[in-house]
């Protein structure tokens, strides 16, 4: 079961979410995927495997090189700038994804007790 107090607006998401087992992570009604400083995924959520249309986790690899994303040259340059000036926030919506060319993924970006930074991905319900 999922935690309810994991809200994917709470303003102390990171602290919320650094507290959950893998388990818990992977119950969640949104995709969680880390990231450590060279963008190689450290986790990445059930959640987000099933809903991306992605189907697997690819721990171990450059997310970028394995997103399907359209806009993932931009994602990654915002991301990388984001991540030299410091503490990383920022949102952002992108059309589509694997799964369902036709719905928004909402993406939340941020900075990781580890220094990596968290991805948050809500889907639109399409």
């Amino acid at each position: 079961m999922a935690d309810d107090s994991v809200d994917f607006d709470a303003p102390d998401l990171v602290a919320r979410i650094e507290q959950l087992s893998q388990h818990q992570l992977d119950q969640l009604p949104f995709g969680v995927v880390l990231l450590d400083r060279r963008c190689v995924v450290q986790f990445y959520s059930a959640t987000e495997a099933r809903e991306s249309g992605y189907g697997m986790a690819p721990l171990g690899r450059d997310f970028f090189d394995v997103s399907h994303c359209d806009s993932k040259r931009d994602f990654r340059a915002r991301l990388t700038r984001a991540m030299e000036e410091g503490h990383v926030d920022f949102e952002l919506a992108l059309p589509g994804d694997l799964a369902n060319p036709d719905r928004e993924v909402r993406i939340r970006v941020l900075s990781a007790r580890n220094g990596g930074v968290w991805l948050f991905m809500e889907r639109d319900r399409r």
